[in-house]
C-alpha cells in the first residue's frame, strides 16, 4: 500500500507541476510522512525532487533565462540552507503534549507542528483565488527566491511562491518552466548539502527503510515528468487541485495535531 501511494502520488504531480497548481514536494512529503517520522520524509521528499528537477532540466532546462535563475535562485539556495538547518533544530526539540485517543498514544511535537502548519498554509496558498492570482514585480525576484528558498528548506514547500515571484519575470510559458526548473535544482541541491550533514547521519536507519520508497518514487515521477510534456495544451487541473488541496489541509491539521 505504501509504494502504491507513493508512486501514484509521484506520477500525478509530477506531471502536474510542469504547468500550474501544487508543486511535487507539497504533496509527495505528506504521503512520505505516513510511513516515515517528518525529518526523514522530507529528506526522502528532497531526494525525489533533486532527481525529477535533474530529469525536468534534462527536458525543458535549455529553454531557462539564465539571468532569471542567478537572480532567483543563488539567493533561494542561501535561504535554503537555513530552512534546513531550522528543521534539524526543530527535529531535536522535546515534545510539546502528548495525550491518548481511542487508547492511542499521540505526540504533538515541534517540527510536526510547524510543517502542518506550512502545509496547510501553502494547501491554502493554491485553494484560494486570491493567493493564485498574486504576482510581484521582477524587482523583488532576489527576496522571492530567498522566501520560496528557506520554505524549501525548512518544509518542502517552494513551488507556489516560486510561481508567483517568477509569473511577472517577462518569460514565456517555456521559459518560465524551463526557469522554475532550473532554480528549483538548485535550491534542491542547497538543502540536501544540510539534510545530509544533519538528520540523515543521525537518523541513518530511517533513511535506510526508506530507500525502496525513494526509488520507486523517483521512477514514479521520472514517468509522470515525461507525461507532463507531453502535453501540448495549458492544463490546469482545478478540480484535482481543490480536492488535494482540501486532502493536504487534512493531513496538515492531523500532523499538526499529533494524529499522524
Amino acid at each position: 500500500m505504501d509504494y502504491l501511494i507513493i508512486c501514484l502520488t509521484a506520477v500525478f504531480v509530477s506531471a502536474l507541476t510542469l504547468f500550474s497548481g501544487f508543486g511535487l514536494g507539497t504533496v509527495l512529503m505528506p504521503a512520505f510522512a505516513l510511513f516515515f517520522p517528518v525529518p526523514v520524509a522530507i529528506a526522502a521528499t528532497a531526494v525525489v525532487h533533486l532527481a525529477n528537477n535533474i530529469f525536468k532540466v534534462i527536458l525543458v532546462g535549455k529553454k531557462a533565462n539564465w539571468g532569471v535563475v542567478l537572480r532567483f535562485a543563488l539567493p533561494g539556495a542561501a535561504a535554503a540552507l537555513g530552512g534546513a538547518a531550522l528543521l534539524t533544530v526543530f527535529a531535536e526539540l522535546p515534545v510539546v503534549h502528548a495525550y491518548t485517543l481511542a487508547g492511542r498514544p499521540h505526540e504533538i511535537t515541534v517540527v510536526k507542528l510547524a510543517v502542518g502548519i506550512l502545509i496547510i498554509f501553502f494547501a491554502l496558498f493554491e485553494l484560494i483565488p486570491f493567493f493564485g492570482r498574486l504576482a510581484f514585480d521582477r524587482k523583488y525576484l532576489p527576496l522571492g527566491g530567498m522566501l520560496s528558498g528557506f520554505f524549501g528548506g525548512l518544509s518542502g514547500n517552494q513551488g507556489a511562491l516560486r510561481s508567483a515571484f517568477l509569473i511577472k519575470a517577462g518569460l514565456d510559458k517555456e521559459a518560465f518552466i524551463g526557469t522554475g526548473t532550473v532554480a528549483g535544482l538548485i535550491v534542491d541541491i542547497s538543502r540536501l548539502i544540510v539534510y545530509g550533514v544533519s538528520f540523515y547521519a543521525v537518523q541513518f536507519t530511517g533513511i535506510r527503510d526508506a530507500q525502496g520508497l525513494v526509488i520507486a518514487a523517483i521512477l514514479a515521477a521520472f514517468l509522470g515528468a515525461f507525461l507532463g510534456t507531453r502535453l501540448v495544451k495549458k492544463v490546469t487541473f482545478r478540480a484535482l487541485q481543490i480536492i488535494v488541496g482540501v486532502m493536504l489541509i487534512v493531513v496538515g491539521t492531523g500532523m499538526a495535531t499529533g494524529l499522524f
